[in-house]
């Protein structure tokens, strides 16, 4: 396989880039160095919010782009490229419905924080992993900002227990099992293969110039839009059968283990 003619390498975070303790690896940030030296941008997507991307690469922040809320925003150096917010017109509706589904929680998503209805401590303390900037509600009325994402959590399966009762709701809105805990829903056109083929075009990059990684159902539309797309060996099904390659787990350094293969051939350009 060539490489030599990648211009951009986008990952998703949790379950690719981040290994099972949340946690990017100095392997990657090593590599992220030789990454700027051969003029590779580098793009992190994710349904996680900005702010909690930052807050896992820090000390790149201000050389990457950051996709959040699965497409939702699209920033770079603090500038807003691309904001996509569900119609407010429809948040009591939805409020409604998903605070009605048995066990799962709602979270609210707006480019600051986190509107988090009520729960215990326990799960406040998961959520927090994820949202780490939140203020708890216990009524529709105290969302104050624009909802660019709603995300659902179920402790045990979000594909069997909360997707059933909002997969009507497609394709007016994007509704999509993000994880094996999370179901999110987005404006329509919001997800991460219209973000990254934004990002293509505004950087006259092709799919044949662009490398992803993925491993959950929010990826599918983003590893379309690249020759080399990549699925982890504990992605789902459905973004393995997607995918054009295979890499190792997000456990065993399956990303970094693709760039180094990606730097060495960029070097030898």
């Amino acid at each position: 396989m060539i490489m030599k003619n990648v211009k951009m390498v986008v990952s998703d975070m949790d379950g690719t880039l981040l290994n099972s303790n949340h946690n990017v690896s100095s392997r990657f940030f090593e590599l992220f160095k030789q990454l700027q030296q051969q003029q590779i941008q580098f793009v992190a997507a994710s349904g996680r919010p900005y702010y909690s991307i930052v807050e896992k690469l820090d000390s790149i922040k201000n050389h990457i782009i950051i996709v959040a809320e699965n497409g939702g925003l699209v920033i770079k150096n603090d500038k807003v490229l691309l904001s996509n917010i569900i119609n407010p017109n429809r948040l009591s509706e939805l409020y409604h419905l998903v605070t009605n589904i048995a066990n799962t929680f709602p979270i609210f998503c707006t480019k600051d924080r986190a509107f988090i209805l009520r729960a215990s401590d326990e799960k406040i303390k998961t959520f927090s992993e994820y949202y780490s900037i939140y203020t708890i509600i216990d009524s529709f009325e105290e969302i104050t900002d624009d909802v660019i994402k709603i995300a659902l959590y179920h402790a045990s399966n979000s594909e069997s227990y909360i997707f059933p009762h909002v997969k009507h709701l497609k394709p007016e809105l994007n509704v999509v099992v993000s994880g094996n805990h999370w179901v999110d829903i987005s404006d329509a056109i919001t997800n991460k293969g219209h973000a990254l083929s934004f990002l293509q075009n505004n950087l006259n990059i092709k799919s044949s110039e662009t490398m992803v990684f993925g491993d959950y159902n929010n990826d599918l539309e983003m590893l379309k839009c690249a020759d080399y797309s990549y699925a982890m060996a504990n992605a789902h099904q459905d973004v393995k059968a997607v995918a054009n390659y295979e890499t190792e787990t997000n456990d065993d350094f399956g990303v970094e283990k693709v760039l180094e293969h990606l730097i060495s051939e960029s070097g030898n350009n």
